[in-house]
C-alpha cells in the first residue's frame, strides 16, 4: 500500500470510503499527526445549495473537547450531514441527534423516561430468543442451498431490525419495509442501493415519509389500544407536562434504525470479518465466554459502525491552540479518534482483552452520548456467543462488499459458508 501524502487526501471524495479499512486508517494517522484539523470542500448533494466546508477532527483528545461542549459546538445546525439541511428536514430525520437544549433535554428526558425498567429488562430477555432463532434459520438456509448464507441478509440484519420493531410493536407485514427504507436513508448515496445521484434525496424523501407514516398510524392505534411495547410508552409519558407529538415520535423511530439498528447490525457483520482475519481472537472468545465484556468494546472500536457525526461552532473558538470563526462546521471523525495512539496502545492491533477501552463507538462525552448503547452492547454480545455456540463452523468465504458512504461504516454483503464441522 503507498503511503498517502496531504494533499491528495479527499474525505469527501465517495470512493475513499469504499476502500479497504486499512487504507483509510493510513490517512487518519497521517491527518492526525500533520494536519488534525484538515479543512475539505463539502461534497455536492443535488438540490442542496454547496457549504463553505468542514475541519476533520481526528485527534482523540480535540473529539472529546468539541463534544463536551455544547454550547460552543452545536448538534442543532445539523449532525447527521455535511450540508446545511432545511431546519424541519433537519430535525425530523436527525431527531435528539440534530436538536440543543433546552429542547433536546426535554425530548431526551420523555424518551429516557420511556424506557422504564420493565422496558430494558423484556428488551434484554428478547435479544437471546431473537438472536437463537436468527441462528437457527441460517443453519437452515445454508443447509436447504449450497451451504453458503450471507452474513448481513442472514445474520447482522435480522437481529437488531427484529429487537427494534419488537420494542415498538411494528407489525410483521411492515417489517420488510422498514427494512428497505432505513437502508436507502443511510446508504450514503450508494451508487448499488440509490441508482441515480439526481433521484438520491428524491428517495431519502421518500424513505423518511413511509417511516414516519407507519409510526403516526401506529401511535395513533396505541392511544385507542395501549400495548406492551415502547411506542405506547413514547405516547403516553408526560415530562412537565408535555408528550412527544406523533411527528416527534416518527422522528425518534427513525433515529433507532440509525443508531439502533444499522449501527448494531454493521457492528455485527464488521465483526464477523475481523474475527475472521484474526483467527487466534476469534478462537480465545469462542473458548472463554468471560471475554465479552471486553471483546464487545473492542468491536466496537475496532469497526466504529458510525464514522463521524457534525458539530457547528456557536461563536469564534479556539481548539488545541488554532483559532476558528463562528460558523465553523467540525466533522468528529469517530474512526480516526478510536485509534489515536495518545490513547490507545498498539491502535491497530485488535485485541479483545483490550482494557480500559475508552473508546467513541457510542459517541463522546456529554449530552449526545448514545441512549441505545447498553442495548446495543447486550445485542452484539448475545449475537456473536450466538455464533460460537451454534454456527462454530462459520466461515468467510468471499471478500465484502462495502458500503460506499462516509457516514456508516457498513457492509452491503459478506459471503459465508457452514464447513459443518464443529
Amino acid at each position: 500500500m503507498s503511503t498517502p501524502t496531504l494533499d491528495a487526501i479527499d474525505l469527501s471524495e465517495r470512493t475513499f470510503w469504499g476502500a479497504p479499512p486499512e487504507q483509510r486508517h493510513a490517512v487518519f494517522d497521517l491527518l492526525r499527526r500533520e494536519s488534525p484539523f484538515a479543512f475539505f470542500a463539502e461534497p455536492q448533494v443535488p438540490y442542496i445549495p454547496v457549504g463553505p466546508g468542514y475541519h476533520a477532527v481526528t485527534r482523540y483528545a480535540d473529539v472529546e473537547a468539541i463534544s463536551s461542549q455544547p454550547a460552543l459546538f452545536a448538534s442543532g445546525s445539523g449532525a447527521v450531514s455535511i450540508a446545511d439541511m432545511p431546519p424541519d428536514l433537519n430535525e425530523f430525520y436527525g431527531s435528539l441527534i440534530s436538536m440543543d437544549d433546552p429542547r433536546h433535554g426535554k425530548i431526551r428526558r420523555i424518551v429516557a423516561k420511556a424506557f422504564t425498567p420493565r422496558v430494558l429488562e423484556n428488551l434484554v430477555g428478547n435479544v437471546q430468543a431473537v438472536a437463537d432463532d436468527v441462528v437457527a434459520r441460517a443453519r437452515r438456509t445454508a443447509e436447504a442451498g449450497d451451504g453458503t448464507i450471507d452474513v448481513v441478509a442472514d445474520l447482522a440484519a435480522p437481529i437488531p431490525l427484529r429487537v427494534i420493531c419488537d420494542m415498538m410493536g411494528i407489525p410483521e407485514a411492515d417489517r420488510a419495509m422498514v427494512l428497505q427504507q432505513s437502508t436507502v436513508i443511510l446508504s450514503g448515496g450508494d451508487p448499488e442501493l440509490v441508482e441515480d445521484e439526481e433521484y438520491m434525496v428524491t428517495a431519502f424523501l421518500k424513505a423518511g415519509e413511509l417511516l414516519a407514516g407507519l409510526m403516526e398510524r401506529l401511535a395513533a392505534e396505541r392511544l385507542e389500544r395501549p400495548a406492551d411495547d415502547l411506542t405506547t410508552a413514547l405516547v403516553t409519558t408526560e415530562v412537565d407536562g408535555e408528550r412527544l407529538s406523533h411527528q416527534e415520535i416518527a422522528s425518534f423511530f427513525i433515529l433507532l434504525l440509525v443508531a439502533g439498528n444499522e449501527t448494531t447490525r454493521n457492528a455485527i457483520s464488521q465483526g464477523v470479518l475481523a474475527l475472521s482475519e484474526h483467527p487466534a481472537e476469534r478462537d480465545r472468545w469462542a473458548a472463554d465466554p468471560g471475554l465479552t465484556r471486553t471483546a464487545v468494546e473492542e468491536v466496537v472500536r475496532w469497526t466504529s459502525p458510525i464514522t463521524w457525526m457534525r458539530r457547528t461552532a456557536t461563536r469564534d473558538v479556539e481548539l488545541s491552540g488554532q483559532h476558528f470563526p463562528a460558523g465553523s462546521k467540525f466533522l468528529l471523525f469517530y474512526a480516526a479518534a478510536n485509534r489515536d495512539p495518545a490513547v490507545f496502545a498498539d491502535p491497530h492491533r485488535f485485541d479483545l482483552s483490550r482494557d480500559p477501552n475508552p473508546h467513541v463507538g457510542f459517541g463522546s462525552r456529554g449530552p449526545h452520548f448514545c441512549l441505545g448503547a447498553h442495548l446495543a452492547r447486550r445485542e452484539i454480545g448475545v449475537a456473536f456467543r450466538a455464533f460460537a455456540d451454534h454456527l462454530p463452523d462459520l466461515e468467510v468465504c468471499g471478500e465484502p462488499a462495502r458500503l460506499q458512504s462516509s457516514f456508516v461504516n457498513g457492509l452491503k454483503r459478506l459471503p459465508a459458508r457452514l464447513t459443518g464441522v464443529r
